[in-house]
């Protein structure tokens, strides 16, 4: 696709060998912001090229997922691609492939039956679905194999292709939390920060949260809270670049207090504030247990 052109809006059809890592190339595109559907039957292309030519900005760009599940439908792909008629929509083919070694192995380790089976053993029907395949792969605009691809390697294939300039599709969620409410179960990193001094136990700063200047400035206050915070910064700092080499398209940061009020809206705040200001990732912070009435005026 020119994406000179602003107006131009991008079909991504993903097809190839069953087991070469489709799925991971679709929710690769999904993180990119593509709206994304699997196994479509290729008969209704066409009215799905109406709908992103109309005025709905969600689909503006698609990827669409194809395979030999439909096996019925398949062979007209070729034929429902070429009669596509749209002068606003850029229509790509990626196909994803893998040597016969690697996709048998695959099968295996899975005990998952190939689609095509049918009686055949994993071999033959691989071979099978090779030769149904090479038309449309003839057609491909892109080629990836995954031969010697982990996820997190076709991933980064997938966004040097389609991810627009994006040098990463990484997020970062810090959330505050009170472990009275339960421990977040979407949480890839907990911090405890109960140890330190509470400000519900000051009476003027009990009905207040840590988005208040007052109560933020109490909790910063204390040598315990700056080492801490010091050294776990350090932590995510050298932890993050990790998650996003291994594949992880995202990082959940839960900072837990006793209530979810105080301590740890304060500190989910400075925390969320300086990794923005550090990290060229997309950043959110939210507190899911504090009551938010008072807003932090200012970030010390």
């Amino acid at each position: 696709m020119t994406h000179t052109d602003e107006k131009m809006k991008e079909l991504v059809i993903v097809t190839g060998m069953s087991g070469a890592g489709k799925s991971v190339a679709i929710q690769c595109l999904e993180d990119l912001g593509y709206f994304c559907v699997d196994n479509l039957p290729p008969i209704l292309l066409p009215k799905f090229v109406e709908l992103m030519e109309g005025n709905n900005p969600s689909l503006s760009r698609v990827a669409i997922g194809i395979d030999l599940r439909g096996r019925d439908f398949f062979e007209n792909l070729r034929e429902e691609i070429q009669n596509i008629d749209a002068k606003d929509v850029i229509v790509k083919i990626l196909f994803i492939e893998a040597n016969d070694n690697v996709l048998v192995t695959r099968y295996k380790e899975t005990r998952r039956t190939h689609p095509i089976a049918d009686g055949r053993t994993p071999l033959e029907a691989i071979h099978e679905e090779k030769k149904l395949l090479a038309d449309i792969r003839g057609i491909a605009n892109e080629i990836i194999d995954t031969t010697d691809l982990k996820p997190k390697d076709l991933r980064t294939k997938v966004i040097e292709l389609f991810g627009q300039g994006k040098n990463n599709i990484f997020r970062i969620n810090v959330m505050s939390f009170g472990f009275k409410h339960g421990i977040p179960i979407d949480a890839d990193i907990v911090f405890d920060v109960r140890f330190l001094p509470n400000p519900y136990y000051i009476e003027a700063l009990r009905p207040l949260t840590g988005m208040d200047i007052s109560v933020y400035d109490y909790v910063m206050k204390w040598k315990e809270t700056d080492i801490f915070y010091h050294k776990l910064m350090d932590l995510l700092k050298f932890v993050i670049p990790g998650y996003m080499r291994e594949g992880k398209s995202q990082v959940v940061i839960a900072i837990g207090c006793t209530g979810g009020q105080h301590r740890s809206v304060a500190l989910a705040e400075r925390i969320g504030h300086d990794l923005k200001d550090f990290f060229d990732f997309e950043l959110n912070t939210h507190h899911r247990d504090a009551l938010i009435e008072g807003k932090l005026s200012e970030t010390p």
